[in-house]
């Protein structure tokens, strides 16, 4: 399996060369990036400066075409090893590619050029042998878009050509039919067709703005959490968005994360940064008075909202934003007390992702890499940075759960467990994460007194179930579609008279479910009853109560479930305890 793996990456990477073989063919002066393997495929930069031809989506089929051309002409691969000064001869007229010289021969790194046909790429490799190898009907260009050279906006703007490959024109048609239903479930799509959130360019790029449908699924989250904390001990706080430079100074965020906070703002000539993290707020809370041993553990909640620089090139709706919303939380405990602490608080996980209908999670143990010396707050204490891993990792088997090491994505202060999930584009993506953290509590002297009358250090474990609410609701509007859970659905019934002398009767059946705290309408729209039905349908409305004539007679409602085909019969009171029990099921 691995062998395959291999060798489609190679196809992946020489389909990128194929491509920019068929643009240089076609246009000699364009001036070339790079083109390596992505996930799922590869992508190719350009630079068309100057040119009066670019790459455009509607003519990537033809380029496509272009491309199937040139592998049916069995092109061999062919490596070769160059000195820095031949690569410079020819590339001579590529100043890309002439920087990248200059960065391999600095680095000491050998340099070396694939040959394909007529055209020639400044590549380490590998590829295949031939394009033989390559199913001509097995890969597709997908999208054209700007990227900035190496990633930087003080660099030039790029044309960036991607497609997809695969090994069989099966695997690729599968993965089509994939992200076209992904494509449909998009949070940014659904938030607007259900009127979910915006993103105001007046606002600003990444700063979302929460509509009533969107709000008031948002707010049945954060008190249905507030009410799971409560009942797991936690204590709730408010913390200021900004503060002083010292609090960042001392935490460590400004030495390891400055790259992702905001500019600092001047107040009365002192700098204060607006809030990346809660954590050293809640550390500050807990420095407010002398702690015991008997006070722990204190686990300190709070939904704080925070701001990160993301670059606009990654901004992604919900999922990737400048200002969100954390479902936060700092517990101080005992060294004795941590194996439990976290035992708890996946137990919390399990509970809160039942209730969202979340089975499909893992668990990911997040180490240092300890060559990576900057990367981190205290990597030298090496004891610590293992004590807490073994912890961790303890705690994850005796709760019983899957779980994989990763080295290297541990956080500046201590190890995570990252809460691991496929989205809707089949790609792992991280919902949560529970980290623990022996290093903070050293660098802001908090401190208990333990059972010996000394003065102690506390472990910190950071936590946020939901990560953030925002990223979270993303995650539940393409994992649903927009059907949400009743509980959670902002209109969960809709009574549809079949003609206006019944507007009266549906007025006492929504009177009715009004009363027993059910969110219901009634249609006002003066349409037929099917054009009332189909336009409530479209909306995900999870009950469609139609009443008419014997409705009205039997004092009955007709029922339509949103994910059932038969209409049921029932009587208001009949269907109110019905709703009512999927409510307080979850469901």
């Amino acid at each position: 399996m691995a062998k395959n793996n291999d060798n489609l990456e190679k196809i992946r990477h020489s389909l990128a060369h194929l491509m920019a073989m068929a643009i240089t063919s076609k246009h000699p002066e364009v001036k070339l990036g790079i083109g390596p393997t992505i996930e799922n495929g590869f992508y190719y930069d350009f630079d068309f400066s100057g040119l009066d031809h670019s790459p455009t989506e509607e003519n990537l089929p033809k380029l496509e075409n272009f491309i199937r051309e040139l592998i049916k002409q069995d092109i061999k691969f062919e490596r070769e090893e160059i000195t820095a000064e031949k690569a410079r001869e020819i590339f001579q007229d590529q100043p890309f590619k002439l920087e990248l010289i200059d960065e391999l021969e600095k680095s000491g790194e050998q340099i070396s050029i694939y040959k394909s046909g007529g055209f020639t790429d400044l590549c380490a490799g590998p590829h295949i042998k031939s394009t033989k190898e390559i199913d001509p009907d097995a890969f597709k260009l997908t999208k054209v878009a700007g990227a900035y050279w190496k990633g930087s906006e003080k660099n030039k703007m790029l044309t960036r050509v991607y497609g997809v490959a695969f090994s069989t024109k099966q695997e690729l048609d599968d993965y089509l039919k994939m992200m076209e239903e992904a494509e449909k479930r998009d949070h940014r799509k659904l938030g607007k067709e259900f009127e979910l959130f915006m993103i105001s360019e007046e606002v600003g790029k990444g700063l979302p703005l929460w509509l009533p449908n969107g709000a008031f699924i948002r707010r049945k989250m954060e008190d249905y959490m507030y009410q799971k904390e409560l009942k797991n001990g936690y204590k709730y706080v408010y913390t200021p968005i900004l503060a002083h430079k010292k609090l960042y100074e001392t935490s460590g965020h400004l030495a390891h994360y400055k790259e992702d906070m905001y500019s600092p703002i001047d107040i009365e000539g002192e700098e204060y940064y607006l809030k990346p993290m809660n954590c050293p707020h809640h550390h500050m809370i807990y420095k407010h008075g002398q702690m015991s041993y008997k006070d722990l553990p204190l686990r300190l909640a709070e939904f704080g909202l925070v701001h990160r620089f993301e670059r606009s090139g990654v901004l992604t709706g919900l999922i990737r934003a400048r200002a969100f919303t954390q479902n936060d939380s700092h517990i101080y405990c005992k060294k004795d007390q941590l194996k439990n602490e976290l035992i708890e608080v996946l137990k919390l996980f399990k509970e809160v992702y039942n209730d969202f209908n979340i089975t499909d999670f893992w668990y990911r143990l997040s180490l240092p890499d300890f060559k990576n010396e900057e990367k981190y707050g205290d990597i030298k204490d090496k004891q610590m940075w293992e004590e807490s891993a073994e912890m961790a990792e303890q705690a994850l088997k005796e709760f019983g759960v899957k779980y994989e090491k990763s080295e290297g994505e541990a956080t500046f202060y201590g190890p995570k467990i990252d809460v691991q999930t496929k989205n809707v584009l089949g790609k792992e993506d991280t919902i949560a994460t529970v980290q623990v953290d022996f290093y903070s509590a050293k660098k802001f002297d908090l401190n208990f007194i333990n059972e010996k009358g000394e003065k102690e250090h506390p472990v910190i474990i950071h936590r946020a179930i939901m990560g953030s609410f925002d990223r979270f609701f993303a995650f539940l509007v393409e994992k649903t579609g927009g059907n949400f859970p009743v509980w959670l659905s902002p209109i969960q019934a809709v009574i549809i008279p079949v003609g206006e002398k019944f507007n009266d009767y549906g007025e006492k059946v929504l009177a009715g479910l009004k009363n027993a705290g059910i969110r219901a309408e009634r249609d006002k729209t003066n349409e037929t009853l099917g054009k009332k039905i189909r336009a409530n349908k479209t909306k995900k409305i999870p009950y469609l109560l139609v009443v008419g004539e014997k409705e009205e007679k039997e004092n009955t409602i007709s029922v339509n479930a949103r994910n059932k085909k038969e209409q049921e019969i029932l009587s208001l009171s009949q269907f109110t305890e019905k709703i009512l029990k999927e409510i307080a099921e979850k469901k």
